[in-house]
C-alpha cells in the first residue's frame, strides 16, 4: 500500500508540475509583447515631440522676425527652454535649432527692408552712415529752328536749322548720413559734377546741308544739400512707416549765367549765328528749399514704398543773365517750383538681394527773370515734365556695406535717356 501511495503520489506530482512548466513559456511571450508595445509607443512620443519642437522653434523664429519688421530694432535674444535645450533629437534642415540661430535668421529677413528703407528715406537705428556713389546721364534733344514765316499756310519762307544738344554727366557724390535718435537722421550730400556737351547745329555758313559742330566740357563741385528725416510714424498693422523730409540747396555749383561764351560764328552783318558756353555750369544758381513725404510698407515678400514732395526756388541777382555774349545785363532769376512724387515695389530674393522697380516723376515750372530795373518775364521751354522708369538691384556685401545698383530709363523728352548709379552705404 505504501508503494502504491507513493506512485500515485509520484504521478500526480508529475502531472501538476508539467503544466506549471507549460505555462512559463506563454508569461515570457505576453511580457516580451509588452515591452515591444510599450517601446513603440515611446518612439512614438518621442518623433511627436521632435515635431512640436521644431515647430516651436519655427514659429519663434517667425515672431521674431514680425516683431523687428514692426518695430525696426533688433529684439533681445530669447534663451531656449531647459527642456529644448537638453532635447537629443536634431532639428529638421532650415529651422533654427538656438536662440541664436532664430537672431541670425531675423536679422537676415528685415536686411532687405532696411536696404529699401535706406534708399527710400533714412535708417534710424544706425548712428552713421557713410556713402559714396557714382551716376551717370545721357540726355539728347533735337529742336527745330525754324526763322521765317509760313506763306499761304503752306510754303515756309526763311532759314531752316536743326539743332542737337548732346549731353553727358558723370556725377560723384558723397554723402553722411547722422542718426541722432531713434526719430531724426541729419544728411549731407555734396556733389562733384563732370559734364561734356555736344552742340550741333544746321545751316552754317548760310547753307542747309551745312552742320556745325562744337563741344564743351566743365567739372567742379556741385550744389551741396543739407537735411533731415523725421519718422512721424513707426510701421504697425495697416499703417506704413511714414517719414518726413525737409532740406535746403545751397548754390556751391557754377551758375549757368554770366559765363564766357565762344562764338563759333556770325553772319555778314555781325550777327552771331552759332555760339555756345565756353564751360558747363554744375549747378543751378539759386538757394532751394524742398520738404517731402516718404511711406514704407512691409507686405512679405514685397516692399512697397511712395514718395511725394515740393521744392522752392528763390530769387538770385546775377551781373549778367543775357545769353548774348556782346552784352552784359544784370538781373535777377527765378526758377520755377517744383513737385516730385513716384511709387514702387520691391521684392527680396533672399537675405541679401533685392529687387526693385519705381517710376518717379518731378514736374517744373516755368522760370521767371528779370533785367535791373525791367519787368518780370516767363522763359519760354523751361517748364519740364521728367518722367523715369528706375529698376534697381540691392546686394549686402557685409553686415554693414551694400552695394545698389539703378537704371532708370527715360519716358518723356525732358528726361535723360537713361541713368545709370552707383551707391555703396557703408553703415558705422
Amino acid at each position: 500500500m505504501k508503494r502504491l501511495a507513493m506512485a500515485a503520489l509520484v504521478g500526480l506530482g508529475g502531472v501538476m508540475v508539467q503544466p506549471a512548466l507549460a505555462q512559463q513559456p506563454q508569461s515570457t511571450d505576453t511580457s516580451d509583447e509588452e515591452i515591444k508595445a510599450l517601446m513603440a509607443q515611446l518612439e512614438a512620443l518621442k518623433a511627436s515631440y521632435a515635431k512640436e519642437v521644431r515647430r516651436l522653434r519655427e514659429l519663434d523664429m517667425q515672431v521674431q522676425a514680425i516683431q523687428a519688421r514692426v518695430s525696426g530694432k533688433l529684439a533681445p535674444a530669447t534663451e531656449a527652454p531647459a527642456a529644448v535645450a537638453q532635447t537629443p533629437p536634431q532639428p529638421a534642415e532650415g529651422y533654427a535649432s538656438t536662440a541664436q540661430e532664430a537672431e541670425q535668421a531675423k536679422e537676415a529677413a528685415r536686411r532687405s527692408v532696411d536696404d529699401v528703407k535706406q534708399q527710400q528715406s533714412a535708417l534710424f537705428n544706425r548712428r552713421l552712415t557713410l556713402e559714396n556713389s557714382v551716376s551717370y546721364a545721357r540726355y539728347d534733344r533735337k529742336q527745330l529752328t525754324l526763322n521765317g514765316f509760313l506763306a499761304l499756310d503752306a510754303i515756309f519762307l526763311g532759314n531752316i536749322a536743326i539743332e542737337n544738344v548732346e549731353s553727358d554727366s558723370l556725377t560723384y557724390n558723397f554723402a553722411a548720413r547722422w542718426g541722432v535718435n531713434p526719430r531724426l537722421t541729419l544728411n549731407l550730400d555734396v556733389p562733384y559734377v563732370a559734364r561734356k556737351t555736344i552742340y550741333q547745329k544746321g545751316g552754317a555758313g548760310g547753307s542747309a546741308a551745312a552742320i556745325a559742330q562744337e563741344e564743351t566740357h566743365g567739372t567742379g563741385i556741385g550744389d551741396a544739400t543739407f537735411s533731415a528725416n523725421y519718422k512721424l510714424f513707426g510701421e504697425k498693422g495697416w499703417r506704413p512707416e511714414t517719414v518726413l523730409t525737409g532740406g535746403v540747396t545751397a548754390p556751391t555749383g557754377r551758375e549757368p549765367y554770366g559765363l564766357d561764351w565762344k562764338v563759333i560764328e556770325r553772319d555778314d552783318d555781325d550777327f552771331i549765328r552759332f555760339a555756345v558756353p565756353a564751360k558747363q555750369p554744375t549747378g543751378n544758381g539759386v538757394w532751394q528749399a524742398n520738404i517731402g513725404l516718404s511711406a514704407v510698407k512691409t507686405a512679405d515678400p514685397a516692399i512697397l514704398f511712395a514718395n511725394i514732395g515740393y521744392i522752392r526756388s528763390f530769387t538770385r541777382s546775377f551781373g549778367d543773365i543775357d545769353s548774348n555774349p556782346d552784352t552784359v545785363n544784370p538781373g535777377e532769376v527765378k526758377l520755377g517750383d517744383a513737385y516730385y512724387f513716384g511709387a514702387g515695389v520691391a521684392f527680396a530674393f533672399n537675405e541679401r538681394t533685392s529687387l526693385s522697380i519705381s517710376f518717379s516723376d518731378r514736374l517744373s515750372a516755368r522760370a521767371s527773370t528779370r533785367y535791373k530795373n525791367g519787368q518780370w518775364m516767363k522763359v519760354i521751354g523751361s517748364d519740364a515734365n521728367a518722367g523715369t522708369l528706375n529698376l534697381g538691384v540691392t546686394y549686402a556685401l557685409t553686415p554693414k556695406a551694400t552695394l545698389v545698383s539703378m537704371l532708370g530709363v527715360g519716358l518723356t523728352p525732358d528726361a535723360p535717356d537713361f541713368s545709370l548709379a552707383f551707391k555703396l552705404p557703408y553703415m558705422l
